[in-house]
């Protein structure tokens, strides 16, 4: 079956491919009630100033955005390099050389925002291969695909099983790594810091990597343009506390959140609304 869909997805242009995702994101928009209702719970509490029509229609266009996801990742990893490259806008991308003259590695990082995958193809075509974070996906032929396409380019996949150790590595070797920070995290060193004005959850590793090697710590977000193209904004660096500073891990954290949160505000129909991210502090 993903092979026959990698196979479709090949008859379609890039811009084709972002419609067929978005019609059926917008199918289970209407089928899937549990997370429709979610999602509209979440932006409810986080953005409340806005009318329910227009946090509806947020809604509406987050089904038909992450539809159109791991369809058009799929199709871009079917195009050659210099085919990537003319689908893509880059700005920034001299930030990230300027952090890696310090020799400390670089650490990116964003959520589950726009298309966050699409950064890594640009770094490593514009700058120099990365290795991202991630976790194995539960069905094995998506999992050895989506290992294919994230590779394709010479990047590298750190899963969790050693990450910390591999993270240090690849950092000693000034390598770029990316980690997603918009996940509850279940765990007992995760650091609680404001999101949209309510504590969530969030994970320590960014801040405690950053503060432990020197590595500058820049945010990336990848939004849409029209007809299939991307745009791709790597942002200032994130300056870090005092390394004297009682908590600052947690004040790290809380400032590379804060940016997250700014591009969401802008952009709330790129965001995975639909994933229970603030819980109880357990």
């Amino acid at each position: 079956m993903v092979h026959g869909l990698s196979a479709f997805l090949r008859l379609l242009p890039l811009g084709g491919v972002r419609a067929f995702g978005a019609m059926l994101g917008r199918l289970m928009y209407h089928l899937d009630g549990f997370h429709r209702r979610l999602a509209m719970t979440n932006i409810g509490l986080a953005l409340p100033s806005k009318p329910v029509e227009e946090r509806r229609a947020i809604v509406r266009n987050v089904f038909a955005h992450f539809g159109s996801v791991l369809f058009e990742l799929i199709r871009v990893g079917t195009l050659s390099d210099q085919q990537i490259l003319a689908s893509i806008e880059i700005e920034g991308d001299e930030r990230v050389r300027q952090a890696h003259a310090k020799g400390h590695g670089v650490l990116l990082f964003t959520g589950h925002f726009g298309y966050w995958e699409m950064g890594a193809f640009a770094l490593a075509m514009r700058v120099q291969p990365i290795a991202v974070m991630a976790r194995p996906l539960d069905n094995p032929y998506l999992h050895d695909m989506l290992e294919r396409i994230r590779t394709r380019s010479g990047n590298s996949v750190i899963y969790r099983q050693g990450a910390i150790r591999k993270v240090l590595q690849a950092l000693a070797a000034n390598r770029a790594v990316a980690i997603l920070i918009d996940q509850h995290l279940h765990t007992p060193d995760a650091v609680y810091v404001d999101f949209f004005s309510r504590p969530a959850a969030t994970t320590n590793a960014l801040a405690a990597l950053a503060l432990r090697t020197g590595a500058p710590v820049i945010p990336a977000f990848i939004l849409p343009l029209p007809k299939g193209r991307y745009r791709v904004i790597f942002e200032h660096a994130v300056e870090p506390p005092t390394t004297d500073s009682p908590d600052a891990v947690r004040e790290f954290t809380q400032r590379c959140t804060d940016v997250l949160e700014m591009y969401i505000r802008r952009h709330p129909d790129l965001w995975l609304w639909m994933h229970r991210r603030w819980r109880a502090n357990a």
